[in-house]
């Protein structure tokens, strides 16, 4: 039991290569040796002491019991503990949380879910993206900028166009329906334990830019519609397409969904009509539980192995679509909010089929970009312990490389020693001339 926990609840952050070097360098100062812990505590004060000052100098602290339909606003104070931490530790963002507690279990309208998706995001998520950064925790950066910016068209064409044409219950089914596709496409890539994963994107190229782009565009209109969904959205290209672990893609997406979530909020208060005026009540509840919870998950979720980041999706993605069977039953007639339930039931099942499409159709065509990278570069692990052979690598290659070399010829120097001290102790065995071969070899290989 033991060890399986260490295995997949330790297996230690995937951090840059410079921050490597720090964190095993005996003479880094304090601060270097601890930016986990600096990383949360710098968003936590700075959030807590404006959160605290506004809050009293206004006397605010009723809106904790103040009620809406009822159900006191506190109550989603205690959801967003836990909706945080799942927002800093995972591809779901803090809406994927959010969003259908309130319109499925407190059935509050979509419109107020969505904003106060993106105001608490705003805080709770770009705290979290903070401390990801702070730590240095390995993200994919090609994919940061080309995301966020197809995700910034994306959500402002969502709130303008896509967002007021849907309805709440055709919003709720929607949202839940093609994650849970994504969920069952990821599960069944990973029954393969063992397939081969990268730390970022191989052959980057033009086609690389154009497909982050569309996917930046179109998780940015998923976002206006239900608060978060370009996170999930640039996790779901990068771990289909192109292979990335999910160790390098879940950090990528929550800085990903903290810059869009802000484009969002900014959009809606400054250029609309504002925000719903609800969703203010609820964003003062909640703002000191997120940036709390975000960055402790984000640093939490960092040690964790992939699979139980892919586990973490498949389980949420899988309750939010109960959820909203139960709750929803879009089979049913509701006046004024499911109308027409056959159409609404067929549109969901028409979507879980060319959802299961696109995902397998992404799927492969992942296998078949790995495979022509591979082929182009049939000893790709060789290349990288002998940089010299490839002009166009990145200092981080040709620094994974010299490691690698000095690794292997102290091991074999090592064993070299050790045999030589058999010798003079008249135990000597047959092992030396190998071990002589192996070193030699070695040093032709770094040279």
């Amino acid at each position: 039991m033991g060890a399986f926990f260490t295995r997949y609840f330790c297996e230690g952050q995937s951090l840059d290569q410079k921050q490597q070097l720090v964190q095993t360098d005996p003479n880094a100062t304090w601060f270097e040796k601890n930016r986990k812990v600096v990383g949360i505590g710098i968003p936590v004060v700075f959030f807590w002491a404006i959160w605290w000052t506004y809050m009293a100098k206004k006397d605010l602290f009723g809106l904790f019991n103040e009620a809406t339909d009822s159900i006191p606003r506190y109550y989603m104070s205690i959801t967003m503990v836990f909706g945080s931490m799942i927002a800093g530790a995972t591809s779901e963002g803090g809406a994927s949380v959010a969003f259908p507690v309130m319109t499925l279990g407190f059935r509050i309208k979509p419109p107020v879910a969505r904003d106060f998706s993106f105001m608490i995001q705003s805080f709770g998520m770009s705290a979290a993206a903070f401390t990801i950064l702070f730590m240095k925790v390995k993200i994919e950066k090609s994919a940061l900028t080309w995301v966020s910016l197809g995700g910034a068209i994306g959500i402002i064409f969502g709130l303008e166009v896509v967002a007021p044409a849907l309805a709440p219950a055709y919003a709720k089914m929607y949202f839940v329906t093609i994650w849970f596709t994504f969920a069952v496409s990821l599960f069944w890539l990973n029954r393969l334990h063992g397939r081969k994963v990268y730390d970022e994107i191989q052959d980057y190229n033009h086609k690389t830019t154009a497909t982050l782009f569309a996917f930046g565009v179109l998780g940015g209109i998923f976002s206006s519609v239900a608060g978060s969904g370009i996170d999930i959205c640039s996790f779901a290209c990068l771990t289909l397409m192109y292979r990335v672990s999910e160790k390098t893609a879940t950090p990528t997406s929550v800085v990903l969904m903290a810059m869009n979530t802000c484009v969002g909020f900014m959009w809606r208060a400054l250029y609309m009509d504002g925000v719903e005026p609800d969703a203010w009540g609820y964003l003062a509840v909640c703002i000191p539980i997120v940036v709390i919870g975000a960055p402790l998950g984000s640093m939490v979720g960092s040690h964790f192995h992939r699979l139980v980041l892919a586990w973490c999706v498949y389980i949420t993605d899988t309750v939010q679509m109960i959820g909203a069977l139960i709750i929803v039953k879009p089979w049913q007639y509701a006046e004024k909010k499911n109308e027409d339930p056959a159409f609404l039931t067929g549109s969901c099942v028409v979507l879980l089929i060319l959802g299961g499409i696109v995902w397998t159709v992404m799927a492969r065509q992942g296998e078949k970009i790995i495979k022509a990278w591979e082929e182009a570069h049939p000893h790709g692990d060789e290349e990288v312990a002998a940089p010299s052979q490839d002009a166009n690598q990145t200092p981080v290659e040709k620094s994974k490389g010299n490691d690698q070399d000095g690794e292997l010829l102290d091991a074999v120097g090592a064993a070299l020693e050790l045999n030589t001290f058999k010798q003079e102790s008249g135990t000597a065995d047959e092992e030396a001339p190998e071990v002589v071969r192996q070193r030699s070899h070695m040093k032709k290989a770094s040279e």
